[in-house]
């Protein structure tokens, strides 16, 4: 199960390193840069209850994008709209 996680952080950073937008991924109370590595860790290894925050240039595509690579490793995200 370890190594599924470890490939999912892998993909869901490259993913978000694509783009311009500022991704970020919240839990509770907690924000977490998408973008890195070490937050994806911590936080894709103690929830599973996930609220994706993207804004930017890019962002329709960007949402697009990491919905589609969240979903090919069975995590569920809500693309919130702020």
């Amino acid at each position: 199960m370890a190594n599924a996680n470890n490939a999912a952080i892998v993909e869901i950073s490259q993913t978000a390193n694509k783009f311009r937008s500022s991704i970020v991924l919240q839990y509770d109370n907690k924000y977490i840069d998408v973008k890195s590595i070490l937050g994806l860790f911590t936080t894709l290894l103690t929830t599973s209850n996930y609220d994706l925050h993207v804004h930017g240039p890019d962002a329709e595509e960007a949402k697009a994008a990491m919905a589609e690579v969240f979903q090919k490793h069975g995590l569920t995200i809500n693309s919130i709209q702020d």
